[in-house]
């Protein structure tokens, strides 16, 4: 029977070696006496010089496909143990063959390098920016004890053409039911629910839909058509809102978002402020440096 894991609990699995020997068939009886505690990151294979340990087939399930996933452990295990093998045993040739000293590859390494050495510095800078702490601020300033934001609940019918939604909107007017036009006519995947879009804010609709059903007072609906990349709308406001402050834990994510973008673009400022830069065009020219802003006048 195969089994079904995450990579979480895979993971998990990976951090556990004794759970592999376990599933072996060779494994010892349970009779043994009591082992020495085990190494948390023990070594699990030695090619040439290398020692490769647990971690690293750790970080190789990072990357691995997604059909991995569902290996059984013991077999999830063989396959990366012997990936590890494999690459380790291809470096052993190349450094004997001295491809390391081979100008463009060289180059190409010292690139790589420093493409983890430039991730690893702004890491450490955002990581430095991004804490419980700054969260919780950043909550405080932004969502504490302050009202959420305007909201609307609506129905939409969406067909494919402008006549198609002035027809709609004829009927609409002559008296017929929303909702069964809705089932009927529309082309939303939410037409088997009479339209129903529930309650969202402004911003998550596209502009033209979002502005049209805003404007809209609850039991209206829009007199003409309303045209986005999706089609043509015709739209029903049910009722409008403020919604509940969000919690911490709702815009935790969107907020460490937030820091994060905002540390990334204070680092490379800052970064770039403490080093001399030159620009060239494609020809090799100068550019030239922008204009620096007029000073404001001094205050009488």
């Amino acid at each position: 029977m195969r089994l079904s894991l995450s990579a979480l609990a895979i993971a998990a699995v990976l951090a556990a070696p004794a759970a592999f020997a376990q599933s072996s068939p060779s494994a010892a009886p349970s009779a043994a006496p009591a082992a020495a505690p085990k190494d948390s990151n023990p070594v699990v294979a030695v090619v040439g010089p290398y020692k490769i340990h647990m971690s690293d087939l750790q970080t190789d399930l990072q990357s691995a496909p997604a059909q991995a996933q569902q290996l059984p452990p013991d077999q999830l295990y063989q396959m990366l143990l012997s990936q590890e093998v494999d690459r380790k045993a291809v470096l052993v040739a190349a450094l004997k063959e001295g491809l390391q000293k081979d100008p463009t590859i060289a180059q190409q390494m010292q690139d790589a390098a420093n493409i983890k050495l430039e991730n690893a510095y702004v890491q450490r800078q955002v990581l430095g920016q991004v804490s419980d702490a700054t969260v919780q601020a950043q909550y405080n300033k932004q969502y504490a004890n302050k009202p959420g934001p305007e909201q609307v609940q609506a129905k939409q019918i969406l067909v494919q053409t402008e006549q198609q939604a002035k027809d709609i909107i004829t009927q609409l007017n002559q008296g017929a039911d929303f909702a069964t036009l809705a089932q009927k006519d529309s082309i939303d995947p939410g037409a088997k629910n009479g339209g129903e879009l529930g309650w969202f804010n402004q911003t998550e609709m596209v502009p033209a839909f979002a502005n049209a059903v805003f404007a809209l007072k609850p039991g209206e609906y829009t007199k003409t058509p309303v045209q986005t990349q999706f089609g043509w709308h015709v739209i029903l406001c049910e009722g409008k809102r403020t919604a509940p402050t969000p919690k911490l834990a709702d815009v935790q994510a969107q907020i460490k978002q937030q820091l994060g973008d905002a540390a990334v673009q204070s680092t490379l400022d800052t970064v770039r402020g403490d080093v001399k830069i030159q620009l060239f065009n494609p020809d090799g020219t100068p550019i030239a440096a922008p204009a620096a802003a007029p000073a404001a006048p001094a205050a009488p």
